[in-house]
């Protein structure tokens, strides 16, 4: 599992996910914090679309549900950390991808050995179905969080 982090998702802005998603009801757009509409969403790949991931600083953790990625990054992938940013809790960096980019279990490795990384192919091995006699797998354990966001302008 990959989050693409270099695709923005122009179309769709933050503040009104967090109304989509019953985070704060509209009227209370006016009041959401200054850093909690700088927000980025992203096109995190083209997997599970509908399912959001937040990338964010360290300053900001929930047991059981961030995951530290490297060197001050952390992940985490439920509503509590959109709650938190909506009432100016949060991280104080944050960017929120949408879906994933995927493989077939070692295709991505076997891509990366074949082809090098010249090319971005292993990108769009999430598109295409697993060979005969691989699976797909995530490599987190945790359960998945439990709401999508709705596909918005894709």
């Amino acid at each position: 599992m990959g989050i693409v982090v270099n695709h923005a998702a122009n179309n769709i802005k933050f503040p009104d996910l967090l109304v989509q998603l019953d985070v704060i009801p509209a009227t209370e757009l006016i009041q959401l914090p200054r850093k909690a509409g700088t927000v980025k969403v992203l096109k995190g790949g083209p997997v599970e679309t509908g399912r959001g991931f937040v990338l964010h600083s360290n300053d900001f953790f929930i047991e059981n549900s961030t995951l530290p990625i490297d060197n001050g990054i952390c992940l985490t992938a439920t509503l509590d950390i959109l709650k938190a940013i909506a009432h100016g809790e949060g991280p104080q960096i944050a960017v929120l991808a949408l879906g994933y980019a995927g493989c077939a279990l070692g295709l991505l490795e076997t891509e990366t050995t074949e082809n090098g990384t010249s090319t971005p192919r292993s990108a769009t091995c999430s598109a295409r179905p697993a060979p005969a006699g691989r699976t797909t797998r995530s490599r987190d354990p945790r359960p998945e969080p439990a709401r999508k966001v709705k596909k918005l302008g894709t």
